[in-house]
């Protein structure tokens, strides 16, 4: 069976009150035609057609690097003329898959479903409703096949009480279904061509009509406004988090980690309050992540226990280190096998060997830090000379004092130590001490200041800005 996957995405959607385009609204991180877009690839579709119409240029501009067919829907007639648009260049024998770009949580095996359904057969997704204001209710006749469906706003009142309901999504023939729109009217309520009406065409041609169950209410939920979203937002969420426990993840609080991506782990994965996951991050067996923490587009290691509110971007770890708390590795880090990185401590584009330390309040940018390496508290790579970035390389086993300043270009020897206070401007040879202090002196007449008040401060004021320089 060859699939063509139909996206409608045409709608402005008024009520989100946004110059965004409805479809580009964010969940988790990614616009939910996006999030449309990725299920359509489950059923290995031949072409993706997305028909847009309000915002188009920002629509296309944002998904511009999924392999889709634009197709314009100049007026929006409807949804039925939506999908005319698309008919035109998509082949009498592949089952046509319409989705829309406002439902965000559709599964990959409901399409499955959906699809496998439509193989000679218009195949509806439905699903039942204890509220189900605002959607097509699903008639039966009286063998309780599927018959017609009736929009909300046509609807009797014996009708509105059904419960099975029209989801939107459909699968069918491209043969069949090419002939149905072009037998659509716009006699109803909202004087549009409606998808919906084509039931009733199929079941007059005595083509069967299957209503296949989506598996949840949440999973063909439209977002129509902001409430919504935030609805769809918590439910993926809640997707992702049992995700994690199932692979062998304990989370302190399912309702507050927030996953922005593809997160995987290893067994016995400590997650705790409040962490967020963005983009692809892999967290190996026994890795501890403690709470607040922003992890994204990175790879931790066994073991390796993350304190609380740190940031990770972009960073290889390896098995057995320990960071933070407070600690941000920016991209580019590459951190080996049972390094430290403590408190306040920031590293970027910087590749640290194994079993070295830089445990509080330091900076390692364009540096190449050896094994067994120790960087002492308030020390920094000096990198940046206003224009160009420099790199430091501090060899194996060096030892770097406390509140030293390494300028770059620079190469510290291994074995070498650097004295506390330093200001390191040559490459220093191994094995050896380096020092380079200022004397220091003592000033015997030296009196602490006195605080003083509004009128002598004025007076020293006055009299240092007439002082020259």
């Amino acid at each position: 069976m060859q699939v063509s996957v139909v996206i409608l995405a045409a709608g402005q959607g008024k009520r989100m009150n946004s110059s965004l385009p409805k479809v580009l609204q964010p969940l988790a991180g990614r616009p939910l035609l996006q999030h449309v877009i990725n299920a359509a690839r489950s059923a290995n579709p031949v072409s993706i057609y997305a028909v847009y119409g309000h915002g188009g240029a920002q629509v296309q501009a944002a998904l511009a690097h999924e392999d889709i067919e634009w197709v314009l829907q100049a007026d929006q007639l409807g949804t039925g003329h939506a999908v005319m648009q698309a008919m035109c260049v998509i082949p009498d024998d592949h089952v046509v898959l319409v989705l829309y770009g406002d439902v965000p949580l559709i599964s990959s095996s409901t399409l499955a479903r959906l699809t496998a359904a439509a193989a000679d057969a218009l195949a509806l997704l439905s699903v039942e409703l204890d509220d189900s204001t605002g959607y097509g209710r699903l008639l039966r006749d009286a063998k309780g096949e599927v018959a017609a469906i009736v929009e909300h706003k046509d609807a009797t009142a014996a009708q509105l009480k059904i419960r099975e309901v029209n989801s939107g999504l459909m699968a069918a023939p491209a043969g069949f279904l090419r002939k149905w729109l072009l037998g659509l009217d716009r006699n109803n309520a909202q004087r549009e061509y409606l998808l919906t009406d084509v039931v009733a065409s199929a079941a007059k041609a005595g083509i069967k009509v299957v209503a296949v169950a989506a598996a949840s209410a949440a999973e063909v939920a439209g977002v129509n406004d902001k409430i919504q979203l935030s609805a769809a937002e918590s439910e993926y969420r809640r997707q992702r988090a049992e995700e994690l426990m199932t692979a062998g993840a304990t989370l302190a609080d399912p309702l507050r980690v927030d996953i922005r991506g593809k997160t995987s782990v290893g067994r016995d994965v400590f997650i705790d309050i409040n962490a967020l996951f963005i983009g692809d991050v892999h967290l190996g067996s026994g890795v501890k992540v403690g709470p607040h923490c922003v992890i994204a587009n990175s790879t931790i290691g066994e073991g390796t226990e993350i304190f609380a509110n740190c940031v990770i971007d972009h960073a290889t770890v390896a098995q057995g280190c320990r960071i933070g708390p407070f600690a941000r590795l920016r991209p580019g880090t590459v951190m080996h096998r049972d390094v430290h990185i403590g408190n306040f401590v920031e590293v970027k584009n910087t590749e640290i060997g194994a079993g070295s330390k830089a445990n509080h309040l330091t900076y390692l940018g364009d540096s190449q830090v050896g094994k067994g390496v120790n960087v002492g508290a308030g020390s920094i790579t000096c990198n940046y000379d206003g224009a160009n970035k420099w790199p430091t390389f501090i060899d194996d086993g060096a030892f770097i004092g406390s509140g030293s300043m390494l300028v770059a270009p620079v190469r510290i020897g291994a074995g070498a130590t650097v004295g506390a206070g330093s200001t390191i401007t040559a490459s220093t040879a191994e094995g050896k001490l380096v020092l380079e202090r200022s004397r220091q002196i003592t000033i015997d007449a030296w009196a602490r200041p006195k605080k003083l008040d509004d009128e002598q401060k004025a007076e020293v004021i006055a009299a240092a800005i007439k002082s020259p320089i």
